[in-house]
């Protein structure tokens, strides 16, 4: 760590209120474990609209941090022999497109993954869920390459229900919160408003729902608890042998300015001082960072609900753990207009890439489907060089995208922003 924890903790209680105002986050909670010693702080309030006060014992969404959380779930079922990782998934769901659940857990199963469709509020929500995925399109072939794949974490969640017998959100209590001493962890919104519960802000506004749909639970709908659970969730992945296979390389990640890697259920971080190991979450208005350094025993959490939140993370980050580089663009690279030019879609985007008369190359995006209720707003920029098919988008605050794949003419069949984005007339079925 950049400083000591004591010291550590004395700077984020100074700066953190300074952050949250500089970027209007209306509340922010942040906690640093080092060698199993936690300082934590909070700031700012849990809603505008009720003004309470956001305290080290409030709990956020955590987002898609819940997925590590889901794979941790699966490891167990792998350890107990309940499980085989190269398994086909129809092993334990019947009838499931061609997949396995080792493929599931690092994103390489190659099915549209952003589908957030409501199922209902009962237990049998994931076995519906499940089931509707039959018409869901296929976008590559399972093992070719890495997108990010929300519904394939709702599979595994209904996986761990079968095997265990109960349903998912009773498996993360029974096996990870009460194990753990998680004593401030909700699995939805009967649970979290048992505690200080952190409202999400859109637009600086109170977001009109708390949380997303159940049946998308285990991919990081609902999960709400303080920073220092999460923490003490990370320090069980740091002391038990058992879970070290999770952050083993399993497929690379595309150059757009994310990890190098991705393990079972990890983004992986190859820096100059070692590999840390973490995960980012967002929901409606509520954004997490999760960041580990095992060589230094250093693990951060930051949560916060509203505003300007990556300028934030990104500095108190880069104060406990060490940080990629800030992605630049490179004036001697010239992007490929013909490679990259067409319309890229997927359930949650339509992007459309152009050349204007100077040469220039232009991408355009607008939101789709829940995309639109999270806050996302279109936007268009001017794309840069980089390196070879990744390219950086000029505007501030949007990380690089690449072009990959071939369409049969020459051109991307992807565009990749951490999800592969189909040309249009390419879709398969």
């Amino acid at each position: 760590m950049r400083m000591g924890i004591d010291e550590a903790g004395e700077w984020l209680r100074e700066h953190l209120p300074r952050l949250a105002e500089q970027h209007a986050v209306p509340g922010a909670a942040v906690a640093i474990d080092a060698g199993g010693h936690v300082v934590e702080a909070a700031t700012g309030v849990l809603s505008t609209a009720t003004g309470v006060e956001a305290t080290t014992d409030s709990v956020f969404q955590i987002g898609s941090i819940t997925k590590v959380l889901t794979a941790t779930l699966v490891m167990g079922l792998v350890d107990e022999g309940l499980v085989e990782l190269d398994a086909p998934v129809d092993t334990y769901l019947p009838g499931f497109r061609q997949a396995t659940v080792r493929q599931l857990l690092c994103h390489t199963a190659g099915f549209e993954g952003d589908v957030f469709t409501d199922t209902g509020k009962g237990d049998d929500c994931l076995e519906k869920y499940v089931e509707l995925l039959a018409d869901i399109p296929q976008i590559f072939q399972p093992g070719e390459m890495f997108s990010y794949n929300n519904a394939g974490y709702s599979v595994l969640g209904r996986i761990i229900e079968v095997a265990r017998g109960e349903p998912f959100d009773r498996c993360m209590r029974d096996h990870l919160f009460t194990p753990l001493g998680m004593t401030h962890a909700a699995n939805d919104p009967y649970e979290a408003i048992l505690h200080r519960a952190a409202v999400g802000h859109l637009r600086a506004r109170p977001a009109p729902v708390w949380a997303m749909a159940r049946s998308n639970a285990p991919a990081g709908s609902m999960l709400a608890m303080t920073p220092r659970d999460l923490l003490t969730f990370a320090r069980a992945h740091l002391t038990d042998e058992r879970l070290r296979a999770m952050r083993e390389p399993q497929v690379a990640l595309p150059d757009i300015g994310w990890g190098t890697a991705w393990g079972l259920g990890w983004e992986l971080y190859d820096l100059p001082g070692g590999r840390l190991f973490g995960h980012d979450g967002n929901t409606i208005g509520q954004s997490a960072a999760l960041r580990v350094d095992p060589g230094r025993d250093v693990s951060v959490a930051i949560f916060t609900n509203g505003g300007d939140r990556k300028p934030l993370m990104k500095e108190i980050l880069r104060h406990v753990v060490e940080t990629p580089a800030d992605p630049a663009p490179d004036p001697a690279a010239r992007p490929d207009a013909r490679r990259c030019a067409g319309v890229y879609q997927s359930s949650t985007s339509r992007t459309t890439v152009s050349e204007d008369e100077r040469g220039r190359l232009w991408l355009e995006q607008v939101p789709l489907g829940l995309a639109v209720g999270a806050g996302d707003e279109p936007y268009r920029t001017e794309l840069l060089g980089r390196r070879g098919d990744s390219l950086l988008p000029a505007e501030p605050g949007h990380g690089p995208v690449a072009f990959l794949g071939d369409d049969g003419e020459g051109r991307a069949r992807y565009l990749h922003t951490g999800r592969a984005d189909v040309r249009a007339a390419g879709r398969n079925s």
